[in-house]
């Protein structure tokens, strides 16, 4: 039986991968650099100290990655504001469920802890989840294990008795690397041979997912 579910945020929780998507495309278009759709996919699950990184071997050393990620950031917030970020189908359904059925629940995201925050109480949904564990607040950043390992750390569970929800595969590698069961739910990222293989299933929507885990029950 699963004790608890933990969630990555972006493109599970919130529709919100295709949204930096569209901002980064904007920067590109205005300063006139290429390649940033496939530059982007590679930073899914990571957070900021990584996804800096891979910009700068993408771009080289040079490139002021601070100054445009800065205007990719407004512009991404002003669209984002006020509780304008959509939701996943199936967010509100699953995480009553798993409430309603006492199963602790938790949120491991690359994002830093003060956007996440802030975000999940705009939406009215920050109160379904027992602990929140951000990018900012361990070293290393998926697909390393250490966040779902700090996360299923604080709901005092063991991680094989614990399920991952993640659409990208840094996060189902972290999970699995973690000793979770990670259930995969694409967004951005077509599921490919090795998810297949390191997830515990693929489903296509958080609805699927729920039904997965009263299944279980």
């Amino acid at each position: 039986m699963t004790e608890a579910v933990v969630f990555d945020m972006d493109g599970v929780i919130f529709d919100s991968e295709a949204l930096v998507m569209k901002t980064w495309k904007m920067v590109a278009e205005k300063y006139g650099f290429g390649d940033i759709e496939s530059v982007c996919r590679q930073c899914l699950g990571t957070n900021a100290a990584a996804t800096r990184q891979i910009f700068l071997d993408a771009y080289g050393e040079e490139f002021p990655y601070d100054d445009y990620k800065k205007e990719m950031s407004e512009l991404y917030h002003m669209e984002a504001a006020g509780g304008n970020l959509p939701v996943k189908p199936g967010v509100r359904e699953i995480l009553k469920y798993l409430k309603n059925a006492e199963i602790k629940t938790g949120l491991a995201t690359s994002t830093r802890e003060a956007v996440v925050r802030k975000e999940l109480a705009e939406a009215g949904i920050i109160e379904f989840f027992d602990v929140i564990v951000c990018g900012d607040m361990v070293e290393r950043s998926k697909p390393a294990p250490d966040i779902y390992l700090e996360a299923c750390r604080r709901l005092q569970v063991r991680p094989e008795d614990s399920c991952a929800v993640e659409d990208s595969y840094n996060g189902i590698r972290a999970a699995h690397a973690a000793g979770m069961k990670p259930v995969m739910v694409p967004d951005l990222a077509e599921p490919t041979e090795e998810m297949e293989k390191l997830a515990e299933c693929i489903l296509p929507s958080l609805h699927e997912v729920r039904e997965y885990l009263a299944g279980q029950r």
